[in-house]
């Protein structure tokens, strides 16, 4: 079993991060504004319905606008989740087929705001954004100024590790040990001896929480491999045997001979180097990074035997994540503003960890509680 759980003492590309402060004090200080990338149509069966949300999780959110439209909850569709303890703006669609639009004027719930809304021709589905515009403030901050300056320098220049967030693992990174007891109930000759008394009970899913098992599981091996080579000191230095990402795509190719060309697009973000979510299939990787990516797997046999047994295919991740358009702004002297802009699938504490260590507020354990 690897040795990191979850996001639990994962290490940091640029040192020990010089600044401790607390984050989430109140909601204003995590605000998340919704990319999609694309204008509505202006026609078509779709309401395309951006809104700000203060304290309340997207779910729920959803929910209370299929009330006010008298339709189903699957009729309410969104890109992605957005933390629950931030300010956040975000677009829904609701499926209104030969019907006119709600008076959204008249709609009020609790911590929900509506800012737009306009018809569109298709449904929007989840993951069909471009990425998210971040303003984080940390407050109570104590540290060395001149160090963390030098870091967000160095984070603008060369990114940090596309680790995958605490959101994925659940409670005290509960969603790990859950998959591993899934995982046994499905291979019964796995099952432990002398398994606890409510194991049965436990191991008993809904098709909606194993994908979110299937999840943490993956992310916890990409997050192990990328661990490994931050400490090995190669995460953002090219191998022999690499498989490579188009920067701003998911496109990918190798491996090939590492040549002075290949470093030299790395350099420049044109491409970057990836890890793997694990599934059935060989690696595709090759060379030493082949031999460290099945390490990381033999040391998690339970979890990477369970996604290969789910039938998930063998993909890829970057390794790297380069936040856009970063500024850091000091408010007074104990109060910091981030600001940064983070393509679809990565996370804002990623980046705000490998700056500042912090208190999370106990009303703040993830990012999509219940309302």
């Amino acid at each position: 079993m690897n040795r990191f759980a979850g996001t639990i003492d994962l290490p940091h590309a640029w040192g020990a991060p010089p600044l401790r402060g607390r984050l989430r004090c109140v909601p204003e200080d995590f605000e998340v504004d919704e990319d999609l990338g694309f204008e509505p149509d202006g026609a078509g069966e779709h309401v395309l319905v951006r809104i700000e949300k203060r304290g309340a999780n997207t779910e729920w959110a959803a929910r209370a606008l299929a009330r006010f439209a008298s339709v189903a909850p699957g009729s309410v569709s969104y890109a992605g989740l957005k933390d629950r303890h931030a300010l956040a703006r975000q677009t829904f669609s609701l499926h209104l087929p030969g019907r006119g639009d709600p008076d959204w004027s008249e709609f009020k719930a609790e911590g929900l705001r509506v800012l737009s809304a306009s018809r569109h021709g298709r449904k929007l589905k989840r993951g069909a954004l471009k990425g998210n515009r971040f303003r984080i403030v940390v407050r109570d901050v104590q540290g060395d100024r001149d160090a963390a300056d030098r870091v967000i320098d160095e984070i603008a220049r060369s990114g940090v590790p596309n680790y995958f967030g605490e959101q994925r693992f659940g409670r005290d990174a509960d969603n790990i040990e859950r998959a591993r007891l899934m995982f046994n109930r499905e291979s019964p000759s796995q099952v432990p001896a002398r398994p606890c008394a409510d194991f049965s009970k436990k191991l008993r899913v809904r098709r909606h929480e194993r994908s979110i098992l299937l999840s943490a599981a993956r992310s916890q091996l990409f997050n192990a491999v990328l661990a490994a080579r931050i400490e090995r000191g190669d995460w953002n230095r090219p191998l022999q045997g690499e498989v490579w990402m188009l920067g701003g795509s998911h496109s990918i190719f190798g491996p090939e001979p590492l040549n002075e060309a290949l470093v030299a697009r790395h350099a420049t973000g044109d491409i970057d180097l990836t890890g793997p979510m694990w599934g059935a299939g060989e690696l595709r990787s090759a060379g030493p990074v082949a031999e460290l990516e099945s390490a990381v797997a033999k040391a998690d046999a339970d979890l990477a035997g369970g996604l290969a047994r789910a039938g998930l295919n063998q993909q890829r991740r970057a390794l790297r994540l380069r936040p856009r358009e970063l500024t850091a702004r000091w408010v007074d002297e104990a109060c910091l503003e981030l600001r940064f802009y983070l393509q679809s699938g990565s996370y804002a504490t990623v980046v705000t960890r490998e700056i500042c260590g912090t208190d999370e507020l106990e009303s703040s354990p993830t990012s999509e509680d219940t309302k």
